[in-house]
């Protein structure tokens, strides 16, 4: 397992120079201008031309690419066009609130999600299987600030049980990191959990009309136990790989929640990037994003491994 690991951590190098070159690309051809965005409406042609030339925007393409791929292989992430600070320093005051918020969302995505695919798998074709996937049906349809704002609405602005916007890290205040953490955190949950739910049911299911599982139904085995134990835990390895690709959603529902909410994260933090075309911030945000992506692929890979005997061989 060791050997598989340090491959396809290897194998990460070649990925990220193709992200890297993607990514440049992109933000180099799109429309836009840093030098007129730092100058204003009012800037002078020579203005402008002493600003490209300062932050090195005059230098052919080719020669800014690897200016920064060796700026990234000495560790140096660059400094922000706009505010003139260590890119890396403000990456590291942002990430907090953003793994905070994705920590609590796959936490209670998973510890909702799976009971409620295991239920709707054994209640098949009952009225509460129908409920829970029209649930998930619906939660995955609806658009994540539309989620985020009728939470909002519900629950902010009308029973004023959590405050409209902002964040509080919790070790700060326990208490006032869940008042701030949960709507996001339930704006995010909602694709995420109907995702989950749906492959869960599915999986289950699947594996519910097994030899295997009728063997030891006719065996006077529990049936909690059958679903629980036998069932379920055949049904992981699909279970893991969309819990993991479910990230994606993730990725992109932290950029729209942290706006919504107002959370000074990541998200947000590449919203004030790309408005402001902040190209070195631009491209360390879409690299870092395209790393977690990567990284945990590679866990999903490692965890087959686990629960799948034959990988193992």
């Amino acid at each position: 397992m060791f050997g598989y690991i340090v491959r396809r951590s290897v194998m990460t190098i070649p990925v990220m120079g193709v992200v890297a070159l993607i990514v440049f690309a992109l933000l180099h051809f799109a429309p836009g201008d840093p030098a007129a965005i730092m100058a204003g409406d009012s800037a002078s042609p020579a203005q402008l031309a002493e600003i490209r030339a300062r932050l090195g925007l005059d230098q052919p393409l080719h020669i800014q690419f690897f200016y920064w791929l060796g700026q990234l292989g000495q560790g140096h992430f660059g400094t922000s066009l706009h505010s003139h600070k260590p890119v890396a320093e403000m990456i590291s005051s942002r990430i907090g609130p953003t793994l905070s918020l994705a920590v609590t969302t796959m936490t209670f995505s998973l510890l909702v999600a799976i009971p409620m695919g295991v239920y709707a798998a054994w209640a098949r074709g009952r009225l509460s299987d129908r409920l829970v996937m029209m649930m998930a049906v619906l939660g995955f349809s609806t658009p994540v600030f539309v989620t985020g704002y009728a939470l909002i609405y519900l629950f902010s602005l009308n029973a004023g049980w959590f405050p409209v916007q902002g964040f509080t890290p919790l070790a700060t205040d326990p208490v006032r990191f869940l008042q701030t953490a949960t709507l996001p955190t339930l704006t995010l949950s909602a694709v995420y959990v109907a995702l989950i739910a749906r492959i869960t049911r599915s999986s289950v299911l699947e594996i519910l009309g097994e030899d295997f599982i009728r063997t030891a139904r006719a065996k006077g085995v529990p049936e909690a136990r059958v679903v629980l134990r036998h069932a379920l835990r055949n049904a992981a390895v699909p279970i893991v790989t969309v819990a993991g690709s479910g990230a994606a959603f993730l990725i992109s529902g932290v950029v729209v929640t942290e706006s919504v909410f107002n959370i000074p994260g990541l998200g947000r933090l590449m919203v004030e990037s790309v408005l402001a075309r902040d190209y070195p911030l631009i491209q360390s945000l879409m690299l870092l994003l395209s790393l977690i992506y990567i990284l945990i692929n590679l866990g999903i890979d490692v965890l087959y491994m686990v629960f799948d005997p034959r990988i193992r061989a």
